[in-house]
C-alpha cells in the first residue's frame, strides 16, 4: 500500500447510515481476499475500492487512514479464523487430536477452493512487520497467542483423554504447531498444492502418539 497516513475526510458517503455499515463491511471483506492472496506492502487501495465501487476520495469516511483500514481488516480476519478455529477445536463429537486434523482439513479445503493463491494474513502480515505500522506489530502477536491458546487447550484434552503423554508441555506444543502451520502454509501457497499441509499434520500428530 502506498504511505500509511491520516488524511482529511473527503468525497461523498451514503446518506442512508445503513448503507454506511454495508459499504464498511464490503472494504474490509474486500481487503481481505485481496492482501491475503497479495500481502499487505504489495497491495495498493485502488484495486479494493473499485471492487466494491467506492470512490478513492470516500475512502476516508469509512476509515481515518489506511493504518485504520488495515487493523479492521486484521481484526475482521482474526473473528473469521477463531471461529473456524473453535467449530474444530471445541467439536466434542471426536477426539482432541482428531479435532487438529479436522482443522487441518477444513483450511485444505479453503485453499484449494482459491487455488492456493491465498494464505494465512497474519501469517503474511508477520513475515513482512517491519515494513507495516509498528501498532500491527503488538495486534499480530497478540492473535497467534490466542490462537496457540485454543490449540493449547485441545491438547490438555488430549492429555486427559490419554492421548498425549502427560509430561509434555502443551504450551510449548502449541507454538510449535503454528510455527510449523504458517511454514506448510506459506509451502502449500508456494506449490500450490495441499502436499505441505498433509505431511506437517500428519508428522505432528504422529508425533505426539502416546
Amino acid at each position: 500500500m502506498t504511505a500509511l497516513v491520516n488524511k482529511p475526510r473527503r468525497g461523498r458517503p451514503p446518506k442512508n447510515s445503513a448503507d454506511n455499515k454495508d459499504t464498511k463491511r464490503e472494504l474490509i471483506r474486500s481487503g481481505l481476499e485481496h492482501l491475503t492472496e497479495f500481502g499487505f506492502t504489495a497491495s495498493g487501495i485502488d484495486k479494493i475500492l473499485k471492487k466494491v465501487g467506492v470512490p478513492k476520495g470516500s475512502f476516508y469516511f469509512y476509515f481515518s487512514s489506511k493504518e485504520d483500514f488495515g487493523h479492521a481488516v486484521i481484526d475482521s480476519y482474526a473473528t473469521y479464523f477463531a471461529n473456524k478455529l473453535d467449530a474444530s477445536l471445541l467439536d466434542e463429537s471426536h477426539p482432541p487430536l482428531q479435532r487438529l486434523r479436522n482443522f487441518a482439513s477444513h483450511a485444505k479445503q479453503g485453499m484449494a477452493k482459491h487455488q492456493f493463491r491465498r494464505g494465512c494474513l497474519v501469517g503474511n502480515l508477520g513475515q513482512e512487520v517491519d515494513a507495516l505500522p509498528e501498532s500491527y506489530r503488538g495486534k499480530l502477536i497478540e492473535i497467534f497467542e490466542s490462537w496457540e491458546q485454543k490449540v493449547s487447550a485441545c491438547l490438555q484434552l488430549a492429555q486427559d483423554n490419554g492421548q498425549l503423554d502427560s509430561q509434555l508441555d502443551c504450551h510449548q506444543l502449541a507454538q510449535f504447531f503454528w510455527l510449523g502451520w504458517e511454514g506448510a502454509v506459506s509451502r502449500a501457497k508456494l506449490q500450490q498444492s495441499a502436499k505441505p499441509l498433509d505431511n506437517y499434520i500428519d508428522v505432528f500428530i504422529n508425533g505426539l502418539a502416546n
